[in-house]
This record gives C-alpha cells, structure tokens and sequence, in this order.
C-alpha cells in the first residue's frame, strides 16, 4: 500500500439536476490547466456522457467514482492514484447534493472532500444565500466550503447574490447567463462530446467568462490509498475482444475497459456503422448509446449484421448492455414511429417511449456471479424467450431488468460495471459458461 497522497480537491454539486454543474466544472478544469496545472475529473455516479465532457476539457480520462457500483476500496484507489499525477482533483457531483443512495454528499464525506455547490442565480435575489445556507447546514459531517453562482445576469446581480451568503461561506465567482456556454441536451442528457461541434470552443469561452475566481488552488486534503482489488490474473490472456464503439453504441465506462485488459484480453474497436464486418475476435461486447438515432444506417449494413449472427453461431459470445440489446432485435422503432429492421439474434422488438421506462441502480444474480451496474432508458421491449433471471433494484420498490441468454448471448438493459466482479466477467467472455437455463429449467431437466 503507497504512501497517503496529498491534493487539492473540490466535489462540485448542486441543489438540483440542471443548475449547471457540468459546464462550470468543464470551465474550471480548463481554467486550471490553461495555468499549466495537471488537472484530473471525476464525476460521481453511473454516467456516461457527462465525463465526454470533461475528458475534453482535461485531455486526461475521466472515470466514474460510485460507492454502491465500485464500493469504497475501488473509489479509493481511483483518488489516490489521481493524487499522485494530478494538482487538483475536481468530482462532479450526481444530481442534487443530498439525492440518492449514496449521494454526492456521501461520497463527499466519506473521503473528507470539500463541496463547491453551484446555484442558478438567474431567477433570484437574496434566495441564493438561502439555498447556499441550507446545502452547508444539512448535515454536519458534509463541508459545502464555497459557492458558485450561474447564469448571472450581470456584475450588479452577482454583487446581490454574494451578499446573500451566510457568514462563513465564501463566494468562489460566477458564470454570466450566455447561450454560447450552454450543453446541448437530449432524452438521456447532454448531447454526446462528438456530437458537438464546436465543444472545445465552447469550454475554452466557458473558462474564459469565469468572473471572480481564485486563481489560486483550493486546500490539499488527504488520499490514502487501498487494498489491491483481486483480479484473476491472464484469465482472458489470448481472448481478442471486438468492442462496438461509434455514435450509436459509446456507453463504455473505461473501468470497463480496465478490467478486460487486466484479465489478459485484447480489446480491438469497431463500429456497427460504418464497418462491414467483426474483425476477427473472440468474443464482442455491444454496449449502449444511441442506436434509435442511426436506424437507417444500423439497417442498411447488411454484411455488419450477418457477421455478428456468424459470430453467435459459431458458439462465441456476445455481451449487450441496452442499446446494444436493441441492436440484436428482430426491429427498432424511434420516437417518431419510423422502425427498422436490427440483427434479428434476439427475436422481439423494441420502441421508443417519451417518457422514462426504468432508471437506478441494479445488482443481478447471473450463472457467473453477482454483478452491480445501472439501468436508465425510455424504451419498451417484446422479447419472445424467457429471461433467465431479473436484476434487483438497489432502490426498494424498483423495477428489475430481466436478462435474457440465448447461447452464449447475453442482452439486458442493465449496464453493467465490470470492476464489481472481475471473475464473473472473465465467465462472461470466455467460450465455455455456466449452465445459463433458469433453475425451474434445470429441475425439469433432472
């Protein structure tokens, strides 16, 4: 175990979705590294388009800090790592502060991380020192040490809203209210990073309107470092995983990534798009994304959807989380009712909806182990065989996501996180599995 590390940190939360945390933590990590500082973002929760973002603004990778995913161990050694090559370390929050189980304020607290709460100034006065008040207030063992205000109308307001603050909660500056500083959104968030044209040019002007900020770094807390996690060393070593990766399918959490190279495999990249066919590999893993967005596309690449049916005939496995689950189905419908025709591998259909069908935390009992990851999608699926088991939401009451086997596929809407279980998923990518009939199945077999 290395040496506790020391680094500037700040988690920047919100007392709501919406107020503006990405663009201000985008503008700050550039702000920084234009001063030529090494600057590393997390950003808390299950996300996949928020760090996008702030990989583009840093240049550096950007993983997901989740203590119900990872667990604290894989959070802290994620932090302890960054301290060692960074000069500030900077975690966007999840939501609002306090929301959720676990929250950003858990996160927070348990690793002794000061808060930078962001507030939408734009529709108030003296209420901003409220809000500020009651995010310091709440709970005791959660540091909100200062304050940013967004979408400031002007030199004048911001003045009001920082002599709204409560005695002892510093003002960290503003964002003025700008339309070329805005995210683009859709239905799952912000517009994916390669998506956006102009996303350099529009970080670069976020960091430059940053009015009132200390150029100075925040304190340096303590990192301690964790136990090594127990991966199963080369279990994979001579396995070549192809894995999809476009403007249709870019769910991919880079700790997933991690994961299959430390168990021995080569990961090759490849695109249901543009492609003509699988490169040669022995395993594929399709994640999720946008595949309603390039139906027409996705269908007309024939010989792309004749290789992945190759490739399950031939007994090797597939791994599709969600959109990458849709792509396997007879037909995909968009949300304006056109639909198209998919790799027909798993038989049913699937529609988009306008509004949400499933979102939160999951844990999912599968023949390979126990694995946790999330679910969040507005689409509804008809899938004719029977699921072999359904994940269990770690919210009571939610509604689990079944998981359907069909050979050596594996298709849910649960994207999973890899660094919960590195053995069950060695299981899941190498040629031979557990018996993935349901147990009602196997009891009939006897």
């Amino acid at each position: 175990m290395s040496a506790t590390r020391h680094c500037a940190a700040l988690l920047v939360s919100a007392p709501a979705s919406g107020q503006g945390k990405t663009t201000v933590t985008a503008a700050l990590a550039r702000h920084h590294r234009d001063r030529g500082r090494r600057v590393r973002v997390f950003k808390t929760g299950p996300d996949f388009l928020d760090p996008m973002i702030l990989e583009c603004a840093t240049g550096a990778p950007v993983y997901q800090l989740d203590l119900w995913m990872g667990g604290e161990d894989h959070c802290r050694r994620l932090l302890h790592d960054a301290a060692g090559e960074a000069d500030l370390i900077l975690i966007e929050g999840v939501m609002g502060l306090y929301d959720g189980e676990p929250s950003s304020a858990d996160l927070a607290a348990r690793f002794g991380i000061p808060v930078l709460a962001v507030i939408d100034g734009s529709a108030m006065a003296q209420t901003f020192g409220a809000l500020a008040h009651g995010l310091a207030r709440y709970r005791d063992d959660v540091r909100v040490s200062a304050v940013f205000a967004n979408r400031v109308a002007g030199e004048r307001h911001y003045e009001m809203l920082a002599e709204s603050m409560p005695e002892g909660l510093a003002s960290f500056g503003w964002l003025p209210r700008e339309a070329t500083l805005a995210l683009p959104e859709r239905h799952l968030g912000i517009v994916q990073a390669g998506e956006i044209a102009d996303l350099d040019a529009r970080i670069a002007r976020a960091a430059q309107a940053l009015r009132s900020v200390p150029d100075s770094l925040p304190e340096e807390i303590p990192f301690v470092d964790a136990p090594d996690a127990a991966v199963p060393a080369s279990v994979l070593e001579g396995v070549r995983v192809a894995v999809a990766r476009d403007a249709a399918f870019s769910f991919i959490y880079r700790a997933n990534l991690d994961v299959l190279r430390a168990l021995g495999a080569e990961l090759v990249f490849f695109s249901p798009l543009a492609d003509r066919a699988l490169p040669a590999a022995d395993a594929v893993y399709l994640p999720g994304g946008y595949p309603e967005l390039h139906l027409e596309r996705l269908a007309a690449n024939r010989s792309m959807k004749d290789s992945l049916r190759v490739h399950h005939d031939a007994g090797k496995p597939i791994v599709a989380e969600c959109g990458g689950m849709l792509y396997l189905l007879d037909a995909l419908t968009d949300a304006r009712g056109s639909s198209a025709d998919m790799v027909g591998l798993l038989p049913g259909s699937a529609a988009m909806q306008n509004q949400l069908a499933n979102l939160g935390l999951h844990g999912v009992s599968l023949p390979e182990g126990v694995l946790r990851g999330h679910t969040f999608h507005y689409s509804k699926t008809d899938i004719r065989i029977k699921p072999v088991v359904s994940s269990e939401s770690a919210r009571p009451g939610g509604r689990g996501e079944p998981t359907y086997r069909l050979g050596r596929l594996h298709a849910s809407y649960v994207h999973l996180y890899f660094p919960s279980n590195p053995d069950a998923v060695a299981r899941l990518f190498t040629r031979h599995s557990p018996d993935n009939r349901t147990a009602g199945e196997r009891h009939e077999a006897r």
